[in-house]
């Protein structure tokens, strides 16, 4: 008996069902990407490794994926270096490319390439797979889609605005309750400065980011590990559990930061976010959360994560300002701000929630029931009309039991069956099922499409 064919671990098959849902998030995010102006583009799967290696730290360079040259691949490998078993030096020769690891460095690389075709700024979002050479878990695969957009060449806080704008649109066409925090990463140093740790920001923002997830007492206990004073730690516990409205606690950490310049204008960028925004109006909340840190030694000023209410997940969205996107290829100070929706888990949310319109699964409308050739040819025009009509239709292919074509009518969650026998074709109707309801209407052509439209 032949071998079961397998897929290789961390990566996945996407049945018919899987992918109506899974289009449906990226054609929402997409609709909503394209409301504010983003332009796609795409880039190839494979980059070369000179602009991979090096990005992501040392750890990154392990988790991408080498493509061996094609052709002779060894013939610049010498016995000797084959008998070292030398696999970092054998990697530089027998590879020259790999999959993306993520879709920032490929979209820097890209605005490096094409500056000169540029229209500044830049607004481009970017929905493909990337690929890391991960150890396989729940939850986290070698293979997983990014739905990313970015603006590029403006410093100005409103494309911060308008990408909170995008979030709040987005889970509001899902129909999924979220919290949106921010906070900013001067911020962050000005705490650290004004504690007198400004050397160990690393440090103090990697454990405050924890506290969800450690608590208050664990949070300290790292940060005496890391060396912070316990003068220090005294100094942090009211900034950690600072509560009230956002307005209430920008007051508390503007007297807190008052000895800071940096701190003080995160402050101030951050005011302008949450003031604006009180302007145009969000669906969800959006919160000033003090404790949040994520990928500090990338972000630069405004950082935001997202979550759902309703069911409990990790972050589905984040993203944050970056001074220095391109200054990794040579072309400095072009400063951007950026979003990622986590598909994957959005996936998950909608699915937990039940959020998933109808019609998004029923992929056909309409099924008409084949009962010999005769009924057929009489269908046919019918569907033809029906398709022009912009009404998704099929025939059932085989003249076969009826049972067997209702059975995969309710299969494929199909809502209506139309049926044609020798009635309805003298009649010139034909009769229109509800697989719902149950209900059986003799109708023509035009009413049946009227009634599924």
């Amino acid at each position: 008996m032949a071998n079961k064919p397998s897929i290789p671990k961390g990566t996945r098959d996407f049945g018919p069902e899987e992918m109506a849902k899974r289009n449906y998030i990226f054609d929402t995010i997409k609709s909503v990407y394209a409301l504010y102006g983003f332009q796609q583009i795409e880039t190839p799967s494979m980059e070369t490794l000179s602009t991979l290696m090096g990005k992501y730290g040392e750890e990154g360079d392990k988790l991408l994926f080498k493509v061996l040259n094609s052709g002779d691949y060894l013939k610049k490998v010498t016995d000797d270096e084959l008998k070292d078993r030398n696999v970092l030096k054998l990697q530089t020769k027998l590879c020259e490319k790999g999959l993306r690891y993520d879709l920032t460095v490929p979209f820097a690389r890209y605005v490096v390439m094409h500056r000169d075709e540029l229209q500044l700024p830049f607004k481009r979002y970017q929905i493909q797979p990337v690929w890391r050479a991960d150890r396989p878990q729940k939850g986290r695969y070698r293979e997983f889609y990014q739905c990313d957009a970015d603006v590029v060449g403006s410093d100005s806080l409103l494309n911060e605005v308008e990408l909170m704008q995008i979030v709040d649109t987005v889970y509001t066409k899902f129909g999924v309750r979220v919290l949106i925090k921010i906070n900013n990463r001067k911020i962050l140093t000005g705490i650290a400065e004004v504690i007198g740790e400004a050397e160990k920001i690393v440090d103090i923002t990697v454990a405050i980011d924890k506290l969800d997830k450690i608590g208050l007492d664990g949070v300290n206990a790292e940060l005496r590990e890391d060396g912070i004073s316990e003068e220090a730690i005294e100094k942090l516990q009211p900034i950690i559990k600072l509560e009230g409205t956002n307005d209430e606690k920008l007051a508390t950490i503007s007297e807190v930061l008052g000895s800071s310049e940096i701190g003080l204008k995160g402050v101030e960028e951050i005011k302008f976010i949450l003031d604006t925004l009180k302007t145009v109006g969000l669906k969800n909340e959006i919160q000033l959360d003090l404790t949040l840190a994520r990928g500090l030694n990338y972000y630069t000023g405004a950082i935001f994560e997202v979550k759902a209410i309703d069911t409990p997940m990790g972050s589905i969205n984040g993203g944050g300002r970056y001074d220095n996107l391109t200054g990794i290829f040579g072309m400095p100070g072009l400063s951007g701000v950026g979003i990622s929706f986590g598909a994957d888990r959005i996936y998950d949310v909608l699915n937990a929630l039940d959020l998933y319109p109808k019609e998004t699964i029923s992929a056909t409308q309409v099924l008409f029931i084949n009962f010999g050739e005769k009924e057929t040819a009489y269908c046919l025009p019918i569907v033809a009309k029906a398709r022009e009509a912009g009404i998704r239709a099929e025939v059932f292919p085989d003249s076969t039991k009826m049972k067997k074509q209702m059975n995969y009518a309710n299969a494929k969650h199909i809502p209506f069956v139309a049926l044609a026998g020798e009635n309805e074709m003298n009649e010139g109707k034909i009769t229109l099922k509800n697989m719902e309801s149950g209900e059986q209407k003799l109708v023509t052509a035009e009413e049946l499409i009227s009634i599924i439209k």
